[in-house]
């Protein structure tokens, strides 16, 4: 029996919001969840260009970097490369239950919409349906065309969440963290994992 919680696949496409993937990433393994990170080739872009991280693009170089950032214990955070087509989330004999795109580029929208399955991260995402498991997706993108639009109702009516990178204000924020922390935190909520990153509506002191 593992040590770790239940396993999340997490998957960095190429739109730009890196801050939301790292910080879900960063709770997520303080929470005690296991985690299965899948990055694309334009992601390992945005995540210098954002947040001056220079990932490796060779799974075990990224996984060690990724885990000596947040602090991961062993065998919790793993890094499967866009063509490791033997790795967990590849089969739905073995692919965790829950995956979250974020950030997640109208591409990959597009991609995983028509079942594409050309890289490790569309698979994943079309195992996790087929598997009638729970899908996430956190587009950035402004504005969305037609196209877009379309293939998000036609994720959405297959069950999966699409929920844009979208903070709310309400909460008057003082930083770039606090807004970044509401969109995590919302993730989390449709995860079913507790979070006290930001205040609910209706709860506590009023502004």
């Amino acid at each position: 029996m593992s040590q770790f919680k239940e396993p999340i696949t997490l998957a960095f496409s190429g739109a730009s919001g890196a801050p939301y993937g790292l910080r879900l990433l960063e709770v997520l393994l303080q929470q005690g969840h296991q985690v299965f990170v899948l990055i694309s080739s334009a992601a390992r872009v945005v995540l210098d260009t954002e947040s001056n991280i220079k990932l490796s693009a060779n799974e075990q170089k990224a996984t060690a970097q990724l885990s000596e950032r947040f602090g991961a214990e062993s065998e919790q955070l793993q890094v499967f490369g866009k063509d490791n087509w033997f790795s967990p989330v590849a089969s739905g004999s073995a692919a965790p239950k829950k995956m979250v795109v974020c950030p997640c580029s109208a591409g990959a929208v597009s991609a995983i919409a028509v079942g594409a399955s050309d890289n490790l991260l569309e698979r994943a995402a079309d195992v996790v349906i087929k598997e009638r498991g729970q899908l996430i997706l956190v587009p950035r993108e402004t504005p969305f065309n037609e196209i877009h639009l379309e293939n998000m109702l036609k994720l959405s009516r297959l069950g999966v969440t699409i929920m844009p990178a979208a903070p709310g204000f309400y909460h008057q924020p003082q930083s770039i963290a606090e807004l970044v922390d509401f969109m995590v935190a919302r993730i989390l909520d449709h995860l079913g994992i507790e979070q006290q990153l930001t205040s609910r509506w209706g709860y506590g002191e009023q502004k």
